[in-house]
C-alpha cells in the first residue's frame, strides 16, 4: 500500500499535482479518493489550465501542464488540497505497484521531464574505482 500525506506530500508541488492527478484519472479501485471527488478534483484542475470544459471521454482526461505558470501550478495544489480537505482526506492511500514505463517519452513530453530532471537530478553514479583513465 503507497500513501501520501497531502499537505506534506514529500515531492515538489509539479509532482504532487501530477500524481494526484494521475490518481484520479485512473481506474484504481483502492485509492481512497471516491470517484465523485476523483471528476471534481480533476474538473476543476482542468478549468484552471484551460478555457474549454473538461472532457468526458475518459481518454481525453489528461491535464497539459507545458504552459502554465508558477500561478497556475501553486492553484492547482491548492485546489486538490481544498477538495481533498473538504473531503476529510489527509492522507492519499492506493495499492498499485509502480510500474516502468510501456512507451518512450513524446517530444511534447521531453521538456517537461528535463524540467523535472532539473529540480529532482537522478543520482549520479560513483567512479569506477576499477577503470583505467
Amino acid at each position: 500500500m503507497q500513501s501520501m500525506d497531502v499537505q506534506k506530500p514529500g515531492i515538489p508541488d509539479l509532482q504532487f499535482v501530477l500524481l494526484v492527478v494521475a490518481l484520479c484519472t485512473s481506474k484504481l479501485t483502492t485509492l481512497n479518493i471516491p470517484e465523485a471527488i476523483r471528476r471534481l478534483i480533476f474538473d476543476r484542475c482542468w478549468v484552471l489550465v484551460h478555457e474549454s470544459p473538461p472532457p468526458t471521454n475518459p481518454d481525453e482526461r489528461v491535464l497539459d501542464l507545458r504552459h502554465g505558470t508558477e500561478t497556475t501550478l501553486e492553484a492547482l495544489a491548492v485546489t486538490i488540497r481544498s477538495l481533498l480537505g473538504e473531503a476529510c482526506i489527509t492522507t492519499i492511500t492506493w495499492d498499485h505497484p509502480p510500474s516502468e514505463a510501456t512507451l518512450p517519452s513524446s517530444p511534447e513530453a521531453r521538456e517537461l521531464i528535463e524540467r523535472l530532471e532539473h529540480f529532482d537530478p537522478p543520482p549520479k553514479k560513483p567512479p569506477d574505482p576499477g577503470a583505467q583513465s
